[in-house]
């Protein structure tokens, strides 16, 4: 029996590397359901406004980022049983 060493090593780099990468993009969209409009300082309503389009831009990347790990977790899924 012989192990094929490169292979292996093949295997180990590509798991760390999206294993990482997974866990960036399940940070990015924990960083973007946490993130709330700016509170008001006196400012105006156009101004409460673009906080508000820029916290749904975040929710919406956020659900982006989510939906990448949900794809990946079902092609592994796939994956083991096919």
């Amino acid at each position: 029996m012989s192990i094929d060493w490169a292979a292996l090593g093949q295997v180990f780099g590509v798991s760390l590397v999206v294993t990482v990468g997974m866990v960036g993009v399940f940070t990015l969209g924990i960083l973007g359901t946490s993130r709330k409009a700016a509170p008001e300082q006196g400012g105006t309503a156009a101004a409460s406004g673009g906080a508000a389009g820029a916290s749904a831009l975040a929710r919406t990347g956020a659900y982006t980022c989510f939906a990448l790990c949900a794809a990946a977790v079902a092609y592994g899924i796939y994956l083991i049983v096919a």
